[in-house]
């Protein structure tokens, strides 16, 4: 039997990062150089698997809109030639781009992990050989036809999860959703369903994605109406509001009517809590149904993350306000659950 094909592209971070007099910096053809002086990447279990280089390594820090199209495209371009893909990515923003793959990949039928480490795989200690070994061979002999995020042992959906700590191994955490996997001594399957066959029903197509002007406030006791109404502003086409609780925020009166204005000229203002897990309801309490009643949706339990993404993704796309809306609410890629 024939040997898995895994492409990994290697989009920049710490992983790949080589020592110098200024610090760690990204070093092109590094990382491949590391990884072929690594034996255990070549042992018989391990598939077969193609490391490429972008020409411009990218602090994860720098990710835009355009690099998220430019990884869906390049996936899209090797996608017959591999049966799976692993990203490489700084962990920065790796939730961010994690999310937004899951939205531009439309037919996903293969798998994509996204992952990195927080110590150079070089250096004495790295996470970095953990990571991309397990993510080499999960897309080869656990695949899981979705984009995941695999950090610290553990396979997360990747428009679930969020970075949790700046400086430790567990970096990653998702806070309203079970791993897909989890690889200790065995390897467990949790959330995740095992795809030993390619849908051929739809080839995998790219959605477009353009950046999108869109505003995150948080609410604070105290927050000064102007400040929000400054953040709901045109050319803002959307307004993340992160509001206490279940999605309560309080019921000024100016507070409300910005909302409402906004909304009337059709902004998309969405409703997520603050906290680090759990949901927005905003029938639960008059505060928050004072914010439905002004047009605002809810973010159920969706991400920061996932919910700037797919606001990106869908403003990037000839839909109507009201689409937008309705389309928000739904879930497209399971990056939220309403019950």
């Amino acid at each position: 039997m024939s040997k898995k094909r895994i492409y990994v592209a290697y989009t920049g971070g710490t992983i790949g990062m080589q020592k110098s007099a200024q610090g760690f910096v990204p070093a092109p053809g590094f990382l491949t150089q590391t990884v072929q002086g690594m034996p255990e990447f070549f042992r018989a279990e391990m598939p077969e698997f193609t490391i490429h280089e972008y020409p411009e390594l990218i602090d994860s820090s720098n990710m835009t809109p355009a690099h998220w199209l430019q990884i869906a495209k390049d996936i899209q371009q090797n996608y017959q030639l591999y049966d799976g893909f692993v990203v490489l990515h700084g962990t920065d923003t790796m939730a961010y781009t994690a999310s937004a793959l899951s939205f531009l990949l439309e037919n996903l039928a293969k798998p994509v992990i996204v992952t990195g480490s927080q110590i150079p795989l070089a250096q004495l200690r790295s996470d970095g050989q953990v990571n991309l070994l397990n993510a080499l061979y999960l897309a080869a002999e656990y695949p899981i036809h979705e984009v995941s995020l695999f950090f610290n042992n553990q396979l997360f959906r990747g428009n679930r999860a969020t970075k949790a700590d700046a400086d430790g191994f567990n970096a990653f955490a998702s806070p309203n959703y079970p791993p897909l996997l989890e690889a200790g001594i065995q390897i467990r399957l949790q959330a995740g369903a095992l795809s030993t066959t390619e849908r051929h029903n739809h080839a995998l197509s790219v959605a477009d994605v353009k950046p999108q002007p869109i505003s995150v406030v948080t609410l604070y006791p105290g927050i000064c109406v102007d400040v929000i109404a400054n953040m709901a502003a045109a050319p803002v086409k959307a307004l993340i509001i992160k509001s206490y609780g279940v999605g309560n925020a309080p019921q000024e009166p100016a507070l409300l009517a910005t909302l409402q204005q906004a909304t009337e000229r059709g902004s998309i203002i969405v409703n997520c809590t603050q906290c680090f897990r759990g949901r927005v309801n905003m029938e639960g309490y008059a505060t928050g149904n004072a914010l439905q009643a002004r047009g605002v949706i809810s973010g159920y339990d969706m991400t920061l993350e996932a919910t700037l993404t797919k606001l990106h993704y869908l403003l990037s796309q000839p839909l109507t306000a009201m689409d937008v809306r309705e389309q928000m609410q739904r879930n497209l890629r399971g990056e939220l659950s309403k019950n």
